[in-house]
């Protein structure tokens, strides 16, 4: 965990403490957004690149992108009559396509800290433990998907299983037998990737949160320092 990124957390591990406001208040805005900002750009990062990655998704259980519900029950059938190998260049191919596609979250990412606002900045010191996330996900679900879709959709192309898949869902959610938001097979994917990458930025949040101690700029040090005394 980057140094910086752990010291910047002072403020949030301390949010829950009288002096806090106190604190705050005694802070020029200035010297608190920016403090912040550099914070989570580091977090925001360090999240991204630990997806962006070969395996980033695919080997990594909590974010690891599975065969949809709908398909589960065919999927069985599949592995029973010894087709096991195209559920599993599926699944190879959508974890592949969201680790292609998350890439394109660091410029959305870094661009919504540097349009953060004062009161964004206090709001996120001062709120839940999962503030900064909630902040991110406000911000900049709808660029993602927007960014992600093409991306997701030209990978999943090139799997004959994935026409197979959206003509099954498809049909499925006309009968309600398929959740409608799980009926095309790149929409799923991309959403799936949105909730991966959130996640991890939540862990990382969580982590500053739990360990703040470390080295930092100087901006950040005036001000957690004056948060901390």
């Amino acid at each position: 965990m980057n140094a910086l990124l752990r010291l910047a957390a002072t403020a949030l591990a301390l949010a829950a403490a009288p002096a806090l406001a106190i604190g705050l208040a005694d802070l020029s805005n200035k010297d608190t957004t920016a403090a912040l900002k550099e914070a989570l750009t580091k977090g925001s990062q360090a999240a991204v690149g630990m997806l962006a990655k070969q395996d980033g998704f695919l080997g990594n259980e909590r974010v690891r992108i599975p065969l949809p519900e709908s398909l589960h029950r065919v999927e069985g059938l599949m592995r029973g009559l010894g087709m096991g190998r195209y559920a599993d260049e599926l699944v190879t191919t959508m974890n592949r396509a969201a680790e292609s596609a998350v890439v394109e979250a660091k410029p959305l990412l870094v661009n919504a800290v540097r349009n953060m606002n004062v009161q964004d900045a206090k709001g996120i010191l001062t709120g839940a433990e999962d503030a900064a996330t909630q902040y991110f996900k406000r911000s900049t679900s709808a660029a993602l998907s927007d960014k992600f879709l093409p991306i997701v959709t030209k990978a999943t192309k090139k799997v004959k299983l994935a026409d197979k898949y959206n003509e099954f869902a498809g049909k499925g959610a006309r009968f309600g037998l398929v959740d409608q938001k799980d009926a095309d097979l790149n929409n799923y994917v991309t959403r799936k990737a949105l909730d991966g990458l959130f996640l991890m930025i939540a862990e990382e949040e969580k982590k500053i949160r739990k360990d703040p101690l470390g080295s930092a700029s100087k901006v950040i040090s005036k001000v957690f320092g004056a948060i901390g005394k």
